[in-house]
């Protein structure tokens, strides 16, 4: 099983306002180096968790420091009440299969 490389990010939005911020949150471009991203929202619309996987922390860091990541990061920020984010490694879990008993 290979490491992956993660970077999550949950951020609590004002409410009334989702729509908004994921018209903001969709990067214009697709960023170098990452291979999948999900975004996953609350019952409630008040927080979004997004999980991206990456080629390696250096490309993430790219990422995070270019002018497009920038960019929307300042159109998000009207909506944002707060703002958790980390950088882990990790691997897939082997699930055993459901075998007779």
């Amino acid at each position: 099983m290979g490491e992956h490389f993660v970077w999550v990010t949950t951020r609590r939005v004002k409410p009334g306002t989702l729509e908004d911020f994921e018209r903001a949150w969709r990067p214009t471009a697709h960023p170098d180096g990452m291979r999948q991203a999900f975004a996953y929202w609350s019952e409630d619309g008040q927080e979004v968790t997004g999980v991206s996987f990456w080629d390696s922390r250096q490309a993430c860091d790219s990422w995070r420091e270019s002018d497009a990541e920038r960019d929307r990061r300042e159109a998000m920020a009207p909506y944002v009440v707060e703002e958790r984010e980390g950088y882990f490694r990790g691997r897939e879990l082997v699930i055993p299969s459901g075998g007779s008993s």
